[in-house]
């Protein structure tokens, strides 16, 4: 069927994808992949997983949708379930990540209106994603991904990222900066990883300031990196955490999870959604949390992760085409020393999904299932090409 009635956001899209099982995936003309992007860190479970398919279609043949006009039990399972890993004491559920990160830009608005800060700011980073909305479309560190959108909103400053004396300057300097937002890892930025203490800098930077820390794990949240949230690895407590993606394995769910202060900031007409966190999404995305958590995927994406870093290393050591390989969990980069698209074509037709972002870096996101031979394979048809190229 023909494409064209569908806005061009997206560019030409290659293979038409019609069924998946585990860490495999199958297009219509019966070529098998094996996914190694996990639909952009979404599947951390695969695809079919059983426990994903048997709540969809439990809660499916039973309730699909109330609105927020009424209790909803899935919604509050899910809400406590995700307050007990996170630390975090209230959640709002949405959509999408984008919509999630609304949700923490308007409460940090809000707590600076409430502090008789007129035009509170909120400081993100260079290199950074938050969505594609008008506010996180402004959040976002991009010039490329801003251009014909302007005028951006007001009440946004970047700051380069992992570089905390630049960022101490530019608060002090700021009387009406409210918030610092961030992600843990930037993942469409390119992978970044920061230097080990910069969220614990960052901690105490708002503590002393008496502005929100916001942690956008839309990407690195959902056990991607060893732990449910990322900032697990630095023993600190964020104000507010968003996060979607891996939340529902494919159904469409964000959340939007804050303590303290924050937490207490909206009420009621301040901010709500029609569908988000309604009975079907709550349903499953409860299921995908319990079985990340309860079945090792989480420790298994820190071993797993770890051997892949070690061995891309050692087999692309000493290739002039390797700028950096760098990730935490599965959240995998290898940075290149020039832009090359060609090579996601290249891994697909040697039957491998992976992705390019920032133009250089090869990013790899496998899905939390994955196991020894499907990250040989990964490694072997990722490292052939690049020594290749």
């Amino acid at each position: 069927m023909s494409q064209d009635a569908l806005m061009n956001t997206y560019g030409p899209r290659s293979a038409k994808l019609v069924k998946g099982e585990g860490c495999n995936l199958w297009d219509d003309a019966g070529n098998q992949y094996l996914d190694a992007l996990s639909g952009i860190a979404v599947c951390g479970l695969g695809h079919s997983h059983p426990g994903v398919t048997r709540a969809i279609t439990e809660q499916a043949g039973t309730l699909l949708h109330t609105s927020n006009l009424f209790a909803i039990d899935a919604q509050e399972k899910l809400g406590a379930r995700l307050r007990e890993l996170s630390g975090l004491d209230k959640v709002f559920f949405s959509n999408s990540g984008a919509e999630a990160n609304e949700a923490a830009i308007k409460i940090a608005r809000k707590y600076g209106q409430d502090k008789g800060i007129h035009h509170p700011t909120i400081v993100t980073m260079s290199g950074s994603f938050h969505g594609r909305t008008m506010a996180t479309l402004t959040a976002t560190g991009n010039k490329k991904v801003q251009t014909g959108f302007e005028p951006l909103l007001s009440g946004f400053v970047h700051a380069p990222f992992n570089d905390v004396a630049t960022l101490t300057r530019l608060v002090e300097s700021n009387p009406n900066v409210v918030a610092i937002m961030v992600e843990p890892v930037q993942g469409e930025g390119g992978i970044n990883v920061p230097a080990g203490d910069y969220l614990n800098q960052l901690r105490e930077l708002c503590d002393k300031h008496d502005l929100l820390l916001m942690l956008d794990e839309i990407q690195t949240g959902n056990g991607r990196t060893g732990k449910y949230f990322s900032f697990e690895h630095n023993g600190i407590l964020p104000d507010v955490v968003t996060t979607a993606k891996g939340l529902g394995n494919g159904v469409p769910i964000g959340a939007c999870l804050a303590r303290g202060i924050a937490a207490q900031t909206l009420a009621p007409g301040n901010h709500g959604s029609t569908f988000g966190g309604n009975p079907l999404c709550s349903h499953t995305a409860l299921a995908v949390v319990n079985h990340i958590v309860d079945d090792g995927h989480m420790a298994a994406a820190s071993q797993l992760g770890e051997y892949f870093l070690t061995a891309f290393k050692e087999t692309l050591a000493g290739c002039g085409k390797v700028k950096d390989i760098r990730g935490q969990g599965l959240l995998l980069g290898i940075e290149l020393t020039e832009a090359n698209a060609p090579i996601v074509t290249k891994a697909k037709e040697q039957g491998l999904i992976v992705n390019l972002t920032a133009g250089s870096v090869v990013r790899l996101l496998p899905p939390l299932i994955t196991n020894q031979q499907q990250a040989d394979t990964t490694i072997d048809i990722v490292s052939r090409i690049i020594k290749n190229l």
